[in-house]
């Protein structure tokens, strides 16, 4: 793997798009207006490259940077790596990214890991999905959620969830509310939430509407389709949790964007049918790579399609942050706190597996970040 510092020039202004409230639950496909490179496209700054895909970036608030590979096709390779002038560093240790094959040990390694955040008890949190690669089932020992501390070194935090999981599952992102975990599974629609003081865990929403990919995924205009000709679903997905507490945003990889009130989401007593009445329509997001929110309750969302950032407001207004034709595919995002919107840009919808088995990424890929004045919010 190599790595290379650039750096480009800086300036800045939004404009508008569509979306908005509503009770429509649609399946069309979203198609927001072309919109030509922003000015704000002045402020974007490239990081750092790799001749490996990367999708997932957290910055610590002593400035470290650990980047995430997911290796969708099994390969070999670091999964976690620490970012250090402009070279990856396997972390915490090469050990831990050593996982090749199933049978090899799996509890105090990365099978294929597929999101890493800082939580708000400043843990750095990786979700492993433990699928040797894409379409594959979790393997024993495999998927969990595990966290570092970043000081150390070492993990302090191990959460199996092989009760939890699926055998077409693929456990996909976490957030934090008080005690509990939310999790995301894109293979098996449904969420996995966790209380980490009573150690009881359960799915919810399995199969509903919300959390079951029902349009097709778009990257730059081109429809994504598996080798074998399916097309490309990614369900339960994206989520942020309201700086409130409140309200508990989620969505297919597609869109659209649903929320619902975490009281009713954190009750142990409440059904998946009756939670299902409480989650209401929130936005009609494009398909999207990834997300943040800052302390404000802004969404930040990457529209993987029109190779742009969105910026959407609690009450569901959305603008353009930035546009530029380098942001193909940008993924998990994240705000530092210098108030600087990190952005992975991997190209994933270029790759085989996306792409009917034909790779056309242009590497290397990016790691890029831009100023937006925005103060993060850790859930």
């Amino acid at each position: 793997m190599r790595t290379l510092l650039a750096l480009l020039p800086i300036a800045g202004l939004l404009a508008a798009c569509t979306g908005g409230t509503g009770t429509e639950k649609s399946t069309s496909v979203a198609t927001p207006p072309p919109v030509s490179t922003s000015e704000s496209a002045k402020k974007l700054v490239s990081v750092a490259t790799s001749d490996t895909i990367w999708n997932g970036v957290a910055v610590s608030d002593n400035d470290r940077i650990f980047v995430l590979f997911p290796h969708n096709e099994g390969h070999p390779g670091t999964r976690i790596g620490e970012l250090k002038n402009g070279k990856v560093t396997p972390y915490p240790s090469r050990a831990w990214n050593a996982w090749t094959k199933e049978g090899d040990p799996a509890k105090q390694a990365f099978v294929r890991t597929n999101s890493l955040r800082f939580g708000p008890d400043g843990l750095l949190w990786i979700v492993d999905t433990g699928t040797p690669k894409s379409d594959a089932p979790p393997i024993t020992d495999g998927p969990k959620l595990l966290a570092f501390d970043i000081a150390k070194n070492q993990l302090v935090k191990s959460i199996p969830l092989d009760k939890y999981v699926k055998r077409k599952s693929f456990v996909d992102d976490l957030r934090f509310h008080g005690d509990m975990i939310y999790v995301t599974d894109a293979g098996a629609p449904g969420l996995i939430l966790l209380n980490q003081k009573t150690g009881v865990g359960r799915r919810l929403l399995d199969g509903d509407t919300t959390t079951t990919a029902r349009r097709p995924m778009y990257g730059e205009g081109k429809k994504m389709v598996k080798p074998d000709g399916s097309d490309v679903a990614l369900h339960a997905d994206q989520m942020e949790v309201s700086p409130d507490g409140k309200y508990y945003y989620f969505q297919t990889a597609a869109g659209p964007m649903y929320r619902v009130e975490t009281k009713y989401l954190d009750d142990p007593k409440i059904s998946s049918a009756d939670l299902a009445k409480q989650v209401t329509y929130f936005f009609n997001s494009p398909t999207c790579g990834g997300t943040t929110i800052d302390a404000a309750g802004n969404i930040y969302v990457a529209d993987a399609n029109e190779k742009r950032i969105l910026k959407v407001t609690p009450d569901a207004k959305s603008s353009v942050l930035v546009q530029d034709p380098r942001l193909v595919w940008a993924d998990a995002l994240w705000i530092d706190h210098a108030g600087n919107l990190w952005i992975p840009v991997p190209q994933m919808n270029r790759t085989a597996g996306f792409q009917k088995g034909v790779e056309t990424v242009a590497f290397p890929v990016h790691l890029s970040k831009m100023p937006i004045g925005a103060q993060p919010f850790r859930d």
